[in-house]
């Protein structure tokens, strides 16, 4: 986990060369830590966090900035003022017509764009506006632009491969997955030049071998992936319909929309999940903030020692006693000002109910997206599988299995991203030949099922709802 810097309020950024210098200390401790040797690794995977990127000079290899993450609120002004200009309705106009007369749906997801801080291309935009050595070297075509997958093949490389792969390039919300191409039109409008993007290459693909100077042997660079996708091949979800939930640093509700791409207004948005060969998966997502970024705060602040202590805090109680946790501690997509805040504190108030609040925060959260794709998206959902740090926490698994009246599956191993990475890495090497033998790996450690009626949850989430409309930047 490579720690963030916060250079000014709401900005959000990582050092290039400690991500660098993790990145590869960690894959040398982990083949350490197996017992191998360096010459025994037939292939490398890469999984990595997505929509945080960094530019830098194409000649000398130089950053002009940190990376800008994706939680990182510096693009907020333009994002507002991008949504209410005359522009963009100009745009949804034209592209509103050519859905109705062609019924293509490439037109669909453009007739209702709006921007959020947690896409690239406004922050990309901003660059370009703000480091004036990144506008003077994209004019000489001296700009490299890479999301983390990008940087980490560069380097790796010694720099003889810019590249990405289709489901990194995809959640930058610069990259037209119908078209699978880096969207002109956008690129026009925010004056961003087209010539800093890579090459988009298959997520199961040999990308070039790194350099041996870096492990003592040249390893092949089987596939590069982004985090959600990649934990979502992990879970094995490959079929449509099947659905993914990762409670991390942030949440992520996934579905397997199969060969078609599905756009939604609003909440929902579509990406490319992998391309191997001929097979593109595409995905729609949802998103919630600050679900893992909560919890660490709580724990910084001594709520509790251990994150382990958080379910039995929960369940010593009956309820949070009207105590309600409004998440925002970095970025919403519809209100880039929204602010973290507690409601409903009283005299009586323990660190139990703050504990119990933040924890129901997550499941009425899963409780609204599960909704939301329940009614927009027209496949018949399957199985949901459940991953990240937060789904090793009980209340939260059970309480949301309860609240939208579905089995969730958890897997014996949380940490999906890497799995995902590892099987497509094993096909793309041979070690594995189809995926009908990665469904044999799987291993469910626990099936939560529901136990309480949802309408149980009902005064609670209501009123956690009316703490959420009062948070709202006006």
């Amino acid at each position: 986990q490579v720690e963030s810097l916060y250079p000014r309020p709401g900005w959000v950024e990582l050092d290039p060369e400690v991500l660098w210098s993790q990145f590869v200390g960690v894959i040398k401790d982990a083949v350490q830590a197996a017992g191998l040797h360096m010459r025994q690794i037939a292939g490398l995977g890469i999984s990595t966090q997505r929509a945080t990127f960094i530019t830098w000079h194409k000649r000398t290899g130089k950053p002009f900035h940190n990376f800008i993450s994706w939680q990182d609120l510096r693009s907020a002004e333009l994002v507002n003022s991008w949504n209410k200009s005359l522009l963009l309705k100009v745009v949804h106009v034209i592209f509103t017509v050519l859905h109705f007369l062609t019924g293509n749906d490439r037109y669909l997801a453009p007739s209702f764009l709006t921007f959020s801080t947690q896409q690239t291309s406004m922050k990309l935009s901003w660059v370009f506006k703000n480091i004036h050595e990144a506008e003077e070297a994209a004019k000489k075509n001296n700009c490299c632009f890479g999301t983390v997958d990008t940087w980490l093949l560069y380097r790796l490389t010694k720099g003889s491969v810019y590249a990405t792969d289709y489901s990194n390039a995809s959640a930058t919300g610069v990259f037209e997955p119908f078209a699978k191409c880096w969207n002109p039109t956008l690129c026009n409008l925010l004056s961003i030049p087209m010539s800093i993007y890579p090459p988009v290459k298959d997520t199961s693909f040999n990308f070039g071998s790194a350099d041996s100077e870096i492990f003592g042997v040249p390893i092949p660079i089987m596939a590069v992936v982004a985090d959600q996708q990649s934990a979502m091949f992990g879970e094995c979800c490959f079929h449509p319909g099947d659905v993914k939930l990762t409670m991390g640093t942030g949440g992520f509700w996934n579905v397997n929309t199969g060969e078609h791409l599905f756009a939604s207004r609003g909440d929902l948005y579509p990406l490319i999940g992998w391309k191997i060969g001929e097979e593109v998966a595409y995905l729609t997502e949802g998103c919630m903030s600050d679900i893992g970024t909560a919890i660490r705060w709580a724990q910084d602040i001594d709520l509790f020692t251990n994150v382990d202590e958080t379910e039995k805090m929960a369940r010593s109680i009956v309820d949070s006693q009207g105590v309600c946790f409004v998440p925002g501690f970095q970025v919403s997509v519809n209100d880039p000002y929204l602010c973290a805040s507690f409601m409903g504190l009283k005299p009586s108030t323990t660190r139990n109910h703050l504990v119990r609040a933040i924890l129901e925060s997550v499941a009425f959260r899963n409780k609204q997206l599960y909704d939301i794709i329940v009614k927009k998206v027209r496949i018949p959902l399957q199985t949901i599988r459940a991953d990240g740090g937060v789904s090793n926490n009980s209340f939260v698994m059970q309480m949301t299995s309860d609240l939208i009246n579905k089995k969730i599956e958890k897997p014996a191993n949380a940490d999906m991203s890497s799995l995902g990475a590892a099987f497509l890495a094993g096909l793309a090497s041979g070690f594995w030949t189809d995926k009908e033998q990665l469904k044999k790996l799987r291993r469910i450690e626990a099936v939560f099922e529901p136990q309480k009626d949802s309408e149980e949850y009902k005064p609670a989430m209501d009123t956690w709802l009316q703490a959420m409309k009062r948070s709202l930047h006006r």
